[in-house]
């Protein structure tokens, strides 16, 4: 019976992806400096036994015969699931991939070194080289999907997202942002005038800062019993749903990045360890794209951990690990995590300006992928929309600009909307939840979330991979991606 194979084939992948997955943690958290060359190997060596096993010819025959027997409900949606995973792994030939792999590794390995001297010249050659390859990509992938070479791209970070509902949301997004954030500024000042911003002094004993992490950690539902906290140099969330890693940094002068870091790391943990076990072996059963999964660390990490409701809660627990901050009130926490100061780093950004990064980068790369605008336009190109956006110029400071960001030399073309989509469906979520739990916010005040990952884990995790993304958000707030809904929540927020 074909589906027999394929549930066979799964359980292979899976264990192979939890090898893959504990190699690259442990390059990130505990190995030491001279394994890198051995470790890259070993990766790549279980990769290529991963994506062989995933497109060997008989995967399309199996799958094309489990059409065939009349299988329904869940059993249907897992084979038209796999049928796309499928399709996305054979749809580039082995010596695109040879070429893409080559050109993104000479890609990172330029950008690394050109970044740090600001030498966009330098730099200019390879990523000419990974933008013509990108293209060709999504050539590839448009001639397989029959999409819109963008919308190809965009398939493989969130299933169902398109341009043709993207651009009108951030559209008016952007040109609610661009008058909002003066205004935003305008009244920041004036609340700053009649009560300064307290600085943040430390020195914060990273071992406190560590049990204050676990401990929100714990308050926001982590499951220990199947996964841990650990340090690395970017924080990240990693494993599988039965061993989730997140990690954070620490920084002796600022206990709020790696708190509110931490809580991040934990949403996109929850949604793992949400998802159904049942299904753990086939792609029905995993994350629901990278939008979805933005959604659910931003929710924890701005619906939850930026709400003055929660800091009712929160502030006394901060103050047992931290009693240096035994002074300090819920009104100066909330100038510091809720302050609009608009940058040239898109990592830096707050919650306010942190979408005109994303729109900018989304608009470029369109015209990149078109072909309407060329690699050596950028520095121009971007320096014209941050200063339209932002009132920034990054003209002669590419280090600060177009060369930023790693996603780019490394090929990830249409990633960058995902996490604007997730912070307008983490608004979503949480107006969907107020309408039915009016008074949701007393939970908060406790430190309860019980509620708050019922509905999450009823509406999000637990439908993995069932659904398309937007069918997902239609399906658990009652209405497809908004703006509106976003834009309310910023004015409620920062015009407080």
């Amino acid at each position: 019976m074909s589906w027999q194979k394929l549930d066979e084939l799964g359980h292979g992948l899976e264990a192979l992806s939890h090898a893959q997955n504990f190699l690259s943690i442990d390059e990130a958290v505990s190995m030491p400096a001279g394994g890198g060359e051995k470790r890259a190997e070993a990766v790549a060596a279980v990769a290529a036994i991963i994506h062989e096993r995933m497109t060997a010819p008989q995967v399309g025959d199996w799958l094309e015969a489990a059409k065939q027997e009349g299988l329904e409900g869940d059993k249907a949606r897992a084979i038209e699931e796999f049928e796309r995973v499928y399709v996305s792994q054979t749809c580039l030939p082995a010596d695109f991939v040879r070429r893409k792999t080559l050109a993104t590794m000479r890609g990172e390995q330029t950008w690394r070194k050109c970044r740090a001297e600001n030498d966009w010249n330098g730099f200019l050659p390879a990523l000419e080289e990974i933008v013509k390859v990108a293209r060709e990509e999504s050539q590839l992938r448009a001639e397989a999907t029959g999409f819109a070479p963008y919308d190809a791209l965009l398939e493989q970070f969130d299933p169902g997202a398109r341009t043709a509902t993207i651009d009108p949301v951030f559209d008016r997004l952007k040109g609610f942002l661009k008058d909002f954030v003066p205004e935003v500024l305008e009244a920041q000042e004036a609340r700053h005038a009649r009560r300064p911003l307290r600085p943040v002094e430390g020195p914060f004993p990273i071992a406190a800062q560590r049990e204050l992490g676990l401990a929100m950690m714990k308050v926001l539902g982590f499951d220990f019993e199947h996964g841990r906290l650990d340090v690395s140099y970017h924080p990240f969330c990693g494993g599988v749903p039965t061993d989730i890693r997140i990690t954070t940094r620490y920084r002796e002068d600022d206990f709020l990045t790696a708190l509110m870091g931490t809580m991040h790391e934990t949403g996109h943990a929850l949604y793992e360890q949400g998802l159904p076990a049942e299904w753990s072996h086939w792609p029905l059963g995993h994350a629901r794209g990278m939008a979805v999964h933005e959604s659910q660390s931003l929710f924890v990490e701005k619906q939850i951990g930026r709400n003055p409701a929660f800091w009712e809660f929160a502030l006394p627990e901060v103050k047992k690990h931290l009693p240096m901050l035994d002074d300090w009130s819920i009104e100066d926490v909330l100038d510091h995590i809720l302050l609009v100061k608009p940058g040239f780093i898109r990592v830096d950004a707050d919650e306010v300006t942190y979408p005109l990064h994303i729109i900018l980068r989304y608009e470029i790369e369109q015209l990149l992928i078109a072909g309407e605008m060329q690699a050596a336009d950028l520095p121009e190109a971007w320096d014209a929309r941050m200063r339209d956006y932002l009132g920034l110029s990054t003209l002669d400071n590419p280090k600060d600009g177009p060369m930023q960001d790693v996603h780019w030399p490394g090929g990830a073309f249409a990633y960058f909307p995902s996490y604007t989509l997730g912070a307008i469906m983490a608004s979503q979520q949480w107006a969907a939840i107020n309408s039915e739990m009016p008074d949701i916010e007393d939970d908060l005040r406790r430190g309860d979330v019980t509620r708050l990952n019922d509905w999450r884990r009823d509406h999000i995790w637990s439908k993995a991979s069932r659904l398309s993304t937007p069918d997902l958000m239609q399906a658990a707030t009652g209405s497809p991606l908004d703006a509106e809904v976003f834009i309310d929540h910023l004015k409620a927020r920062y015009l407080r």
